[in-house]
């Protein structure tokens, strides 16, 4: 084998006190000079180096790089730069040291010049970065678990309380049909006013509970059910006036009207929607005012809007009225469970509409449900009745 002329002693001497590894190798890898500082760092004399493989002094995995990337990026390109490489100490320590290199001709010789720095400092911030980006993955994967055990959990909490909303409907109608019956004897003046205590809470227990389903339904992805017909929506909210009048007695309330003919919506649904609307602004008007509740019919839309006075939805509770368990004032009715509005916004999206609300002080609070007047189509939602 071929090998260099040796360097003058002060040449060498210059190079054996360089603070990084400084090597030559020919075209296959063999070592045909070696400076002392890269002989310390392998813990082998020079005698010893020269006509080895650079290869034979890295580790399994770095024989394998040399042999598929390193040598022919050489070859390909000329040079490398900053590739790491782990190299074995005679004691078996391996060192890990970052190469550059350039392949380059004379006198009709190919060879590769090598400077090679330890990188411990460098491979120790590595390792750690990657310890880091593992433990981090570990605890997004954690959190991402935990997400879903809390969603999976708030799922069945909401199938609890569908399955017991839906099942103290029967002992809760047979209370209310035991007082009916009751009422039609001749009770006392004493026992008569018992029997309106109970039909009356009856009857607000089977409004919660029908909430509540309406609530599970719209939650756990099936939305509210609707089966839109032709109907009258002036009359339909004449109707609901009419009875909402007998239950808020004291109160004023005014229905205006506006624009002729029919539309297509579940007339049941508009008298849920007209209902929990008035009963919000009785809860949080101004008692002593009017409450107007106003039906239009345009070319392409219908809208029902309820006005009333008093203290005005702060703005910041605006943005999240119409989700669960939000009241709009703070002192209002105590007995609601804030899920009234939620259902309102459902039941205007399920007839593909809006609700949308305005309330300032000097002009009170207005919520304005309107859809298309004839785009609703029955959905899949269970039937309320189920």
């Amino acid at each position: 084998m071929e090998r260099q002329d040796p360097l003058p002693p002060e040449v060498q001497a210059a190079l054996d006190l360089a603070p990084c590894g400084l090597l030559r190798t020919g075209p296959f890898g063999v070592i045909e000079s070696v400076n002392l500082t890269f002989c310390r760092w392998v813990d082998h004399e020079r005698e010893q180096l020269i006509g080895r493989k650079l290869a034979d002094l890295l580790t399994v995995g770095g024989r394998i790089f040399h042999q598929t990337h390193l040598a022919p990026l050489m070859q390909m390109q000329g040079s490398v730069s900053e590739v790491k490489l782990e190299f074995v100490r005679r004691d078996g320590q391996v060192i890990p040291m970052v190469l550059n290199g350039r392949r380059h001709e004379a006198g009709g010789r190919v060879f590769s010049e090598l400077a090679i720095f330890v990188a411990r400092d460098r491979d120790k911030y590595e390792r750690e970065l990657l310890h880091a980006r593992r433990r981090l993955e570990a605890l997004v994967n954690e959190e991402k678990a935990r997400q879903e055990e809390a969603h999976h959990l708030a799922q069945i909490a909401e199938q609890m309380v569908g399955i017991v909303s839906h099942d103290l409907r029967n002992p809760l109608q047979t209370i209310q049909m035991g007082a009916l019956l009751l009422s039609r004897g001749e009770p006392t003046p004493h026992q008569l006013n018992v029997l309106g205590r109970i039909t009356r809470a009856g009857e607000r227990a089977q409004r919660l509970i029908a909430d509540l389903l309406d609530f599970t339904q719209a939650r756990l992805g099936k939305g509210i059910a609707v089966h839109p017909r032709a109907i009258d929506l002036h009359a339909i909210v004449a109707d609901v006036i009419d009875e909402l009048v007998q239950a808020f007695p004291g109160r004023r309330l005014l229905h205006e009207q506006e624009g002729e003919g029919a539309c297509t919506l579940d007339p049941d649904r508009l008298a849920q929607l007209v209902g929990n609307l008035v009963s919000n602004a009785m809860a949080y008007g101004d008692p002593a005012a009017q409450v107007t509740v106003r039906s239009v019919l345009t070319g392409t839309q219908c809208r029902v809007a309820v006005h009333n006075t008093g203290a005005p939805i702060p703005p910041d509770t605006q943005a999240a009225l119409f989700q669960p368990m939000v009241r709009g004032v703070v002192g209002g009715a105590s007995r609601s469970v804030g899920l009234g509005l939620f259902i309102v916004s459902e039941i205007a999206k399920a007839h593909g509409g809006q609700v949308v609300v305005h309330s300032t002080q000097a002009e009170g609070t207005i919520f304005v449900a309107s859809f298309p007047r004839h785009g609703a189509r029955a959905n899949a939602g269970a039937s309320p009745d189920s």
